[in-house]
């Protein structure tokens, strides 16, 4: 895939981050500034400098990164008063003596996938059902 056009899409630094689950301003300046290849991303995915093991690892995360691993939604962090990144350490203290706002957003949160998942079962018995009379 090396040379493909694909590959050599130069995507801006924001978009790297995301892709990496990364905090940009704590990135360093050379990828702040610089726009990556998918090929370097892809590279970065597969062998991560230290700088990005440790960013992974300790933090700061990104708002998507925290919500996901305190286990709730984006809008869930907006609404318990979190519009800043956390570090490794923050989350865990948020995860062994959880506030009331988090206890509440996880509620809303598993009630939301079992709605999801209420939906997508039925959708499927739905399509199992036109498929049977297609026959």
């Amino acid at each position: 895939m090396a040379g493909t056009p694909f590959s050599q899409q130069v995507l801006k630094p924001t978009n790297a981050a995301k892709k990496l689950g990364v905090y940009l301003p704590a990135t360093p300046p050379e990828f702040q500034e610089h726009g990556i290849t998918r090929a370097e991303l892809e590279e970065l995915e597969k062998n991560p400098p230290q700088w990005l093991d440790e960013l992974r690892r300790h933090g700061p995360h990104p708002r998507p990164v925290v919500a996901g691993r305190l286990g709730i939604s984006i809008a869930g962090l907006a609404r318990g008063g979190i519009t800043e990144p956390l570090t490794t350490e923050q989350i865990n203290e948020l995860r062994d003596e959880p506030p009331a706002w988090l206890l509440a957003e996880r509620e809303t949160a598993a009630k939301v996938r079992e709605e999801e998942d209420r939906v997508k079962a039925k959708a499927a018995e739905q399509a199992e059902r036109q498929a049977r009379r297609s026959r």
